[in-house]
């Protein structure tokens, strides 16, 4: 996984090798998880969620919410993670969002969240991993 700003352009073979199937459906071909289906939606300790394609930082903790959407939900991206384009799949435009450095589909952002953003990043929990704090200088471990 990438540990920079590096951009992580790879054949679909390769993203099929890294992905397990489920995974690559979500993050390569933008398909959607089942909703309250992953482990994401119950992780509240103190870190950070990057993506599982590259390993780039992309929300804080700090910024997670419980949207009752079945889906891990948070309120702002760190900056720089992710660029944005317009979907039409539902017959109407959604902002559509996909991880900055390799391009993996992470889910559609939308106006009705939390302040003070007002933003609600309704995210895949399949395209993330999560790194936990480090507590005395040494990661906690779950």
């Amino acid at each position: 996984m990438a540990d920079d700003d590096t951009r992580v352009d790879l054949t679909d073979a390769q993203w099929r090798e890294r992905l397990d199937p489920p995974a690559y459906d979500v993050m390569r071909r933008e398909a959607t998880e089942r909703p309250y289906s992953s482990p994401m939606n119950e992780e509240w300790r103190p870190g950070t969620f990057v993506c599982v394609g590259c390993g780039a930082p992309l929300f804080r903790s700090d910024v997670k919410f419980d949207a009752g959407c079945g889906w891990p939900s948070f309120s702002d991206a760190l900056p720089g993670a992710f660029e944005t384009k317009t979907d039409y799949l539902l017959f109407y435009p959604r902002t559509e969002y996909h991880c900055a450095r390799c391009g993996a589909h992470h889910g559609h952002v939308f106006d009705d969240g939390p302040a003070p953003t007002g933003q609600r990043y309704c995210n895949n929990g399949i395209a993330l991993r999560f790194v936990p704090d480090e507590v005395g200088g040494e990661p906690e471990r779950g």
